[in-house]
């Protein structure tokens, strides 16, 4: 009998700090239950948050000059219901002059420049190694109806989307305007220390549980993070189906 109660005593202190052990940093609103609207443009941080936390962006900033968001809250259709709770609704769309990708990212949205791309800021602050990213998603994937070269050869065929998240060693955030400096390629980039990537190849009847792993490609420490979830993969590119709409939720770093 005493030596079931140490053990049971061991067990009692042992758990706290396993778990412990398994838990290490978030970053803000990965739930993404925090939204303000301002301007006609939804903005994916609450209305009081301190510029620390205004980490998530996307393409609204541009697209709320012609009335639409592509990114909206959700706060009926969302993977863990509570008070409070929202997800994030991502949708393709073709605005007046383009076909743009829904996306949401850790990053700013700075400007459209000449109708051609856009100027961006890439990255929020993050020092951890986490082992994998879980959440929820539900996807309603198109035909893709929008190509350029040289994905015209995926017209017709179904839109998938993404979920990317890349571990960094960047001095600072990554400043780029798209159609001048090109887009981070994910396979081959020096500053990528690690990499979960998620490439959703097929619609779903309601929310699935996912878990992806990083797969680490030097033991350095992360600078920054950058996180991209997208309706439309090749949406970049000028390549999607106008109407993909991706629901993102409950998003949680596991360690």
């Amino acid at each position: 009998m005493k030596n079931y109660r140490k053990l049971l005593v061991l067990l009692m202190l042992a758990v706290p700090a396993l778990l412990h052990a398994q838990s290490g940093p978030q970053l803000y609103n990965m739930g993404f239950d925090e939204w303000n609207k301002s301007g006609g443009v939804w903005r994916i941080y609450s209305k009081d948050a301190p510029a620390s936390k205004r980490i998530w962006d996307s393409a609204n900033p541009g697209m709320g000059k012609f009335g639409i968001n592509s990114s909206t809250p959700d706060y009926e259709h969302v993977a863990v219901k509570g008070e409070g709770k929202a997800a994030v609704r991502i949708e393709s769309k073709k605005v007046p002059f383009a076909f743009v990708a829904g996306n949401v990212f850790t990053g700013r949205y700075i400007r459209l420049v000449d109708l051609a791309g856009v100027e961006t800021e890439l990255g929020a602050k993050f020092t951890a190694r986490p082992k994998s990213l879980k959440g929820y998603y539900h996807y309603s994937p198109r035909k893709i109806n929008y190509t350029e070269e040289p994905y015209d050869d995926m017209k017709g065929k179904t839109d998938e989307g993404l979920i990317e998240i890349l571990l960094m060693d960047w001095e600072k955030p990554r400043h780029q305007i798209s159609h001048i400096d090109g887009f981070i390629n994910s396979d081959t980039d020096p500053h990528i220390i690690g990499r979960a990537q998620l490439i959703i190849k097929r619609g779903t009847t309601g929310y699935v549980p996912f878990e992806v792993p990083f797969v680490y490609r030097n033991g350095k420490t992360p600078r920054y993070v950058s996180v991209a979830i997208t309706s439309s993969r090749l949406g970049p590119y000028n390549t999607g189906a106008s109407g993909s709409v991706l629901y993102v939720d409950e998003l949680e770093f596991t360690y």
